[in-house]
């Protein structure tokens, strides 16, 4: 895998994005932006499932990003993931990118 551009910090994110771990997925976003990284691609690749909380983490993290002049893109989200972010219509909000290399290039 080829490194991130400068200021672009891609976060691996792995299994589901549930109501059990939303809350420390939204803290570590969160700790990122307050610690500079402003700018962020959310690998989900492996997520297999999300649901209104890990909806919630997202969106927490994207207006943190947004808040410090930044922002925050997904990358390669799963069927169940596309499917959720088009009924609940975050698919305009969360913009998704099919790799992290096109989602990195999202965010220069």
């Amino acid at each position: 895998m080829s490194k991130s551009p400068p200021g672009i910090e891609v976060v691996p994110l792995s299994g589901r994005l549930d109501y059990q771990n939303a809350q420390e997925v939204r803290q570590q976003l969160l700790e990122l932006v307050s610690s500079g990284n402003n700018r962020l691609v959310i690998d989900l690749t492996t997520v297999d499932f999300i649901d209104s909380s890990g909806l919630g983490a997202l969106v927490g993290g994207l207006k943190a990003a947004r808040a410090a002049g930044g922002g925050l893109v997904l990358a390669s989200p799963q069927d169940q993931a596309r499917m959720v972010l088009a009924l609940t219509t975050l698919d305009r909000l969360l913009k998704y990118h099919p790799t992290i290399e096109e989602a990195e290039a999202a965010l220069v």
